[in-house]
Parts: structure tokens; C-alpha cells; sequence
């Protein structure tokens, strides 16, 4: 007679795997593929002096809530997420059964990495559609602040520093492997199509990798500096590329990979398995 814990996971496991889940977490890819639309758009209106508006989460949910019926995109947009990373969950539970087991730990990890991130952007969503959302810079600066506040607070923000940027040097090394190809399938997509995604997908990892190693550049110098003024999220990480040295053509590259990145996640919504 099976036990009550596993008859517990046979019914999570049966949930995961239903039809409605797996349409509604569809529909969160495309949530997620329009967000990236939007930050890149607020980004390429940035480096060509056109917005002031944030280049980051943030900002792309304040502009799906200028929309008509904004309050009600903005929780669609948070109830598909929180399916999606339900999925992410169920993947990193019950997914990834072949290969060695290095590479089963590490695609578990970064599942559960990646349903973090999606509830993360959930709970923005839905806090801008009760009218109490607020700019993620001070969110993260706020943070930045408390953490530099604790014992050993500078080295605890510098490693969340360099953890961010070891994302960023993931992400980068990703848009040059074929890994994310997998994100696709394999599907009767057409030659060209697939091509054509598949440099989405590369330009898409490579501007996100850029952006979220300079983000953790800047919290580095912000423990360094004892300054959580300095920890300014993706939309200073992007203001900051705007200010080097051919800053609006470094900035350009990285909003067109935002917004190849968000096409390529919608297409994901069509062919990605699940």
C-alpha cells in the first residue's frame, strides 16, 4: 500500500504534467518574451535620448500598466508566471532522468534557479496591479543597504556581486554554445526559422550576459565602496554602458538583444516541450 508522502507526490507530479498547466505556462513564456520586448524597447529609446523611463522589470510592468485594462494584464501576466515556474519546479524534481548525474544536478539546479526568477518577476507583477509596486533599483539598493548593515556585510555583498556576474559569464557562454537549442525542441520548424531563432536566442543570452555582469560589477564597487548607492540593477547596469565610450552603440546592441531575447522566448511558448 503506498504511503501518504508518495501518494502526495504521484498527485503533484500528475498536476505538473496536466494539459491546463502546461497551456497556462505557455502563455507565461510569452508574458515573459513580452517583459524582455519591453525592457529592450525602454532601452533602445534610452540610448537614443528618446525615455526616461527604467530600463529594467520594473519599468516594463509600468508600461503594461499605462495599457487599457493594465491591472488586469499585470495579474495575467502573474498568474501565468507562477505557472511557469511551477513547471520549472516539476522539471526540477521530477525531470532530467538521462545523462550523468553532474549534468542531471546541474539542469535540477538551474531549473529551480529559473522558477526563482519567474516568481520573483510574478510577485513584481502582481504588486504593480495592486498599485504598490516600486522601482527595482530601490528595491535592490534598499537590500544593498541592510545586507552592508550585518557582520562581514561587505564580503556578503561583494559574493552576491560575483555571483551575479558568474551568471552573466553563464549567459554569455550559453549564446555561444548550442545548449539553448534545446529550449526549442525538436520540432518541423523550417530550416530557415530555425536559423533564424536560433541567432534570437544568441543575441538574447549575450545582451542578458553583458547586462547582468555589469550588474554585479556594480555591486562589487558598491561593497568595495561601502556605498549601496552604487548597487543600481539592470536599468543603472544599462545607464552605465549608456556612459562609456561609444556607450550608445554598446547600449543599441544590448536593447536589440532584449528584444531578440523576447522573440525567442515567445516562439518558445510554441515549440518549447514540456
Amino acid at each position: 500500500m503506498p504511503s501518504a508522502g508518495r501518494t502526495a507526490s504521484d498527485t503533484a507530479q500528475k498536476a505538473a504534467d496536466s494539459k491546463p498547466l502546461e497551456l497556462v505556462a505557455r502563455a507565461g513564456l510569452i508574458a515573459y518574451g513580452v517583459v524582455h520586448l519591453l525592457i529592450g524597447w525602454i532601452a533602445l529609446r534610452l540610448a537614443w535620448g528618446e525615455s526616461r523611463e527604467e530600463a529594467d522589470q520594473s519599468g516594463a510592468l509600468q508600461a503594461l500598466a499605462r495599457q487599457p485594462f493594465g491591472t488586469a494584464l499585470l495579474w495575467s501576466v502573474a498568474v501565468c508566471l507562477v505557472a511557469l515556474a511551477a513547471w520549472q519546479v516539476s522539471q526540477a524534481i521530477w525531470g532530467f532522468g538521462g545523462g550523468d548525474l553532474p549534468g542531471q544536478a546541474r539542469r535540477k539546479f538551474t531549473a529551480g534557479a529559473t522558477a526563482l526568477a519567474y516568481l520573483v518577476l510574478a510577485a513584481s507583477a502582481a504588486s504593480f496591479a495592486m498599485g504598490s509596486g516600486s522601482s527595482a533599483e530601490q528595491v535592490q539598493q534598499s537590500t544593498a543597504q541592510g545586507m552592508l548593515g550585518l557582520p562581514f556585510g561587505q564580503m556578503l555583498v561583494g559574493a552576491v556581486g560575483l555571483g551575479i556576474i558568474g551568471v552573466g559569464v553563464a549567459h554569455m557562454s550559453k549564446s555561444f554554445s548550442s545548449r539553448f537549442r534545446d529550449e526549442i525542441g525538436s520540432t518541423s520548424m523550417s530550416a530557415d526559422m530555425r536559423r533564424v531563432i536560433t541567432l534570437m536566442g544568441r543575441m538574447g543570452y549575450a545582451a542578458k550576459g553583458v547586462a547582468f555582469a555589469v550588474v554585479g560589477l556594480l555591486l562589487v564597487y558598491a561593497a568595495a565602496t561601502f556605498d549601496p548607492g552604487e548597487a543600481k540593477g539592470l536599468d543603472g547596469a544599462l545607464r552605465t554602458i549608456a556612459e562609456q565610450p561609444f556607450g550608445q552603440i554598446g547600449l543599441t546592441a544590448v536593447a536589440v538583444g532584449f528584444v531578440a531575447f523576447g522573440i525567442f522566448a515567445c516562439v518558445q511558448s510554441r515549440f518549447r516541450p514540456m
